[in-house]
């Protein structure tokens, strides 16, 4: 659903039919104080809990997330316009990362004891309060739960404010934290603007704001924080570097491709966005490429043979061309796609453009949307080079044979993740974030368990 913003009420549409599906009440500056009233009521009582009261809510969640994945997925669709098959798979994996943490939290927060002048010396990992989150609409379920599995099984308690195009998906999972049997307000959706946001960053009881969206939103949020001496953690965009050597497997290489840039309708922050072909095997990938593209089918996205739904408002697929346009001015040619599709103009067709170059959109800008920007290179060194050569650094991946060369091309990519013939993708095992203005801070794995918490010293002298 595309949600149209009132005075009195948010409407909702669904992008893909262009049909008005429900209406949600906007939220008062009353509402928010309450919000954050119950906030700190339940933040006095939840991080007082055990690990093991806090894992078995967690596992009872994960359980109810795989029984309602498929009227999940359905909501994420109709909000959002992603293929049905991959909304499921993003419920799933939400269902993984509350086990993770539910299974590792106790052992990632135990004392950690230190070798000073001291009798003895420690570590003590506490909660801090409430963290406000603040969330996008291209994977709406899986954002959130990414942030709150480690932020409330570290005790703290969870505001979130969810993009403005998927309210439903927010309710619902309010709705599933309660079902699961979490205290009340230890988990709460607001649906407000972005105007409100500053509001809760000054509440006493929010200690810390974590973002995943655009570098405007995480500048203003970051700074707004930051004024307040709070802590922030941002994952922003990315222009990722999809790097195919001479030696790589070109069919291994080709269908990670094809997944890398193409997933969610092409709207992902990790996406392989800029394809580097050394020269030697350039006409083998682009011809298999094209041919994969142009296969892929347009359609529904709750039809479950759709390849590509539309893109989630009107405006990005505008924008999507516009950039397209421009690069095509300055030299870059379209192998194939380059069009908007649709009855009510909201597809773009899965794109390639090449004779990418530096000083182009598609070169120096992130396209959110099905495109491939394509560059030939001569040598691993030039194509390293250009992925430098960007003010993100979010993710990348090399093709290659040869590992060991692989990983030490993969220490000289200026970013947060690299993956050696595969694509970047985040993993609860692992932490993921970027550097650059593809943010900084970590989710995921133990790193992401430790952004919120307080790092006590605990020092003990003889008696």
């Amino acid at each position: 659903m595309r949600v149209i913003k009132t005075n009195k009420y948010m409407k909702s549409v669904n992008p893909y039919t262009n049909k008005e599906l429900k209406s949600y009440p906007t939220v008062t500056k009353e509402d928010i104080d309450k919000v954050l009233a119950k906030s700190d009521k339940a933040y006095s009582t939840w991080k007082q809990t055990s690990f093991k009261e806090r894992a078995g809510l967690m596992n009872k969640l994960a359980k109810l997330l795989r029984s309602k994945k498929d009227d999940l997925a359905k909501i994420a669709t109709e909000e959002m316009g992603k293929p049905i098959k991959q909304a499921v798979a993003e419920v799933e994996k939400c269902a993984w990362v509350c086990e993770y943490y539910a299974d590792h939290a106790s052992d990632f927060l135990a004392d950690k004891q230190l070798e000073t002048d001291y009798h003895q010396s420690m570590i003590s990992y506490e909660p801090i309060g409430a963290v406000l989150a603040v969330m996008p609409w291209n994977y709406p379920f899986w954002q959130v739960f990414r942030f709150a599995a480690p932020t409330l099984m570290a005790g703290n308690v969870a505001i979130l404010k969810h993009a403005s195009n998927v309210p439903a998906c927010a309710l619902a999972i309010e709705k599933l934290f309660l079902e699961a049997g979490f205290p009340k307000a230890v988990f709460q959706s607001l649906l407000i603007s972005s105007k409100e946001v500053e509001q809760l960053i000054k509440a006493d009881i929010v200690q810390a704001v974590s973002l995943t969206g655009s570098g405007k939103a995480g500048s203003i949020v970051s700074s707004q924080a930051a004024k307040e001496i709070k802590k922030s953690l941002l994952e922003l965009g990315g222009n990722d570097a999809f790097i195919v050597l001479a030696d790589a497997d070109i069919d291994l290489a080709v269908e990670k491709a094809m997944l890398g840039r193409f997933q969610n309708n092409g709207q992902s922050c990790i996406a392989a966005k800029r394809f580097f072909i050394e020269e030697a095997v350039y006409d083998q990938f682009m011809k298999q490429f094209k041919q994969n593209v142009e296969a892929l089918t347009l359609g529904d996205p709750m039809d479950e043979k759709t390849d590509i739904g539309p893109l989630a408002k009107p405006e990005f697929v505008e924008e999507l061309a516009k950039q397209v346009d421009e690069s095509v001015k300055k030299g870059a040619t379209i192998l194939a796609g380059g069009e908007i599709e649709g009855e009510h103009k909201h597809f773009y067709q899965p794109t390639i453009l090449e004779n990418v170059k530096a000083g182009m959109p598609a070169f120096d800008e992130e396209l959110f949307g099905p495109v491939a920007s394509v560059t030939k290179v001569k040598s691993v060194d030039e194509a390293i080079e250009l992925a430098n050569n960007s003010k993100f650094g979010l993710g990348g991946c090399i093709f290659s044979k040869d590992i060991k060369a692989a990983q030490q091309h993969a220490r000289k990519i200026v970013t947060g993740t690299v993956a050696i013939n595969d694509i970047t993708k985040s993993d609860p095992r692992a932490p993921f974030g970027g550097v650059k203005q593809s943010g900084f801070g970590r989710e995921l794995g133990k790193n992401g368990i430790l952004e919120f918490v307080n790092e006590k010293t605990i020092h003990i002298a003889k008696a």
